[in-house]
């Protein structure tokens, strides 16, 4: 996932087909009205190619798959997931804390370390 949260119609087409299969006939004002399909694209082991993509998505679509894009990254950076990763202990710390809690005897453990985790889960729950 992306470390800031997608913004531009770029940022979607770019993930609804692969290769560099679209450019922009005014660079400095990449708007959906300035979006064409480019005729060839690189493609690995075979140089250029003939563009397999034959249509530019509709606008809807690509306003669609920008904002699936930012729904998913808030879910990740905004969410439940953001709020319990912030309060976890490093997974170093955590294996550590296991090794600890299990009895030398058996391999059992006294809990600790679950019930941390669990008053985070608890703490911040999925809905």
């Amino acid at each position: 996932m992306s470390k800031t949260r997608p913004s531009h119609i770029e940022d979607a087409l770019v993930r609804m087909n692969t290769n560099q299969w679209f450019t922009w006939t005014d660079s400095k004002n990449k708007i959906y009205a300035n979006l064409r399909l480019t005729e060839k694209i690189g493609k690995k082991g075979q140089g250029l190619i003939d563009n397999p993509v034959t249509e530019i998505p509709s606008e809807s679509a690509v306003n669609a798959k920008l904002k699936e894009l930012q729904d998913a990254w808030d879910l990740e950076n905004t969410g439940y997931k953001n709020n319990r990763r912030s309060e976890y202990k490093s997974v170093v710390d955590q294996l550590d804390q296991l090794y600890h809690d299990m009895t030398a005897d058996k391999l059992d453990t006294t809990g600790e370390w679950h019930k941390a985790i669990k008053t985070i889960k608890d703490k911040y729950a999925k809905g």
